[in-house]
């Protein structure tokens, strides 16, 4: 990946964009980023009960057959939870493992107490649970007890007397957000870089750099809805909101993935083969449209894009599923990015993996529009594209 798509790769996720405060990502990065290249015909819907943006192809031409394309700009976030009399502020810790969080650097927002609405930022701070081993019990040492959620706290070094109020004169307060504080950097071995948040900062980067590819020979037939989501990590409820008001013919969620083959003691679970650096995933399974994902692989083939199939059960576990959340006809499917260490502050990621996944869209799109013989892809071809197993040749 060239240093520059790096470098904006970096700042997309270092946004500080956790769920429900988004805007960072969405409107301070993404949509500057896609005005810079947007044809003046390409339009941009906004939200009144969340910060997600869809970047709109071909605005009001709800004739035309539609794809969305999924990414969400939230991030898992610790919260203030209590402040206590000695300084510490005790936190839930979310999706987070706490063992994973012990000794990270953090920063906290909060809201200035006499003005409501304007954040400003705390940093120097470390998540602790224990304080030192020396404090410990003898099970823990061992590790065979772990530490539990409610143990976890904010440690900004307070001493001396009213320590409570002096963290309260901050405008410290229940439910304001902690993230973690690690920038993405290329990691040691090659293609590989690592860092917090590429959940699901990557989805989002995808996105733009599918858009960003395809607005210099727009696409005529296909509308492309580009969309940064939120309130992921809670639900799906941006996707599912955003997905519910444009219903598009097709949607399609941008996330990470896991690489199995690396991930330590699930040998017993039996998964399916995936391996950061082997190309991007696609979903099988749950509520996935074979025709589309047909659609998808026929294109890598053709063009030797590097790809792995994945499959789900009862749930992709992404925003693939807001259609179907939302209660409208769509066929859908997700792509994904295998990495490791999910939900950490080392999450670790391959480059090829995720250029692969860019290319893999856009060329999909252009076949999309090009089908029928130049007139694009009709929602008759979805409607009629179902795989009829009765009609299966034996071997």
């Amino acid at each position: 990946m060239p240093q520059a798509q790096f470098d904006f790769m970096r700042d997309v996720l270092a946004a500080p964009s956790p769920i429900g405060l988004e805007a960072a990502m969405s409107y301070g990065v993404l949509k500057p980023y896609f005005e810079k290249f947007m044809p003046k015909s390409w339009g941009i819907h906004q939200f009144k009960g969340n910060a997600g943006i869809v970047v709109d192809t071909h605005p009001g031409k709800d004739d035309m057959t539609s794809v969305m394309i999924i990414g969400h700009a939230d991030k898992i976030r610790m919260q203030v939870r209590n402040i206590d009399k000695d300084g510490k502020i005790w936190i839930n810790t979310d999706s987070f493992l706490p063992c994973t969080l012990i000794g990270h650097e953090v920063k906290l927002f909060s809201q200035e107490p006499k003005k409501p609405g304007t954040y400003r930022i705390i940093e120097g701070g470390t998540i602790e649970a224990l304080g030192a081993i020396h404090f410990s019990e003898p099970a823990q040492r061992t590790g065979d007890k772990g530490l539990k959620p409610e143990m976890m706290y904010l440690e900004l070094q307070m001493h001396g007397d009213n320590c409570k109020e002096k963290i309260e004169a901050l405008g410290i307060r229940p439910g304001d957000p902690i993230i973690l504080n690690r920038p993405i950097k290329r990691g040691f071995s090659d293609d590989s870089f690592y860092g917090a948040y590429l959940d699901n900062g990557l989805g989002c980067f995808v996105v733009a750099e599918i858009a960003k590819i395809l607005a210099k020979s727009p696409l005529k037939n296909l509308r492309v809805l580009y969309t940064i989501a939120t309130h992921e990590e809670i639900g799906r409820f941006g996707a599912t909101a955003i997905a519910g008001e444009l219903k598009p013919d097709i949607l399609i969620g941008s996330d990470v993935n896991h690489d199995y083959d690396a991930a330590p003691g699930i040998a017993s679970r039996r998964m399916n083969s995936l391996s950061m650096g082997k190309g991007f995933t696609l979903t099988n399974g749950s509520i996935t449209s074979e025709f589309v994902n047909s659609v998808i692989e026929k294109v890598c083939q053709k063009n030797d894009i590097p790809y792995q199939v994945d499959f789900a059960g009862r749930d992709t576990g992404t925003d693939a599923m807001a259609a179907a959340l939302a209660g409208f006809d769509s066929a859908a499917t997700s792509i994904g990015f295998p990495i490791r260490n999910m939900h950490t502050i080392s999450e670790t990621g391959h480059t090829s993996d995720v250029i692969a996944a860019i290319h893999a869209m856009a060329e999909t799109f252009k076949e999309l529009d090009k089908m029928n013989k130049g007139k694009g892809i009709t929602r008759d071809d979805l409607k009629n594209g179902h795989p009829r197993l009765d009609e299966a040749k034996g071997l």
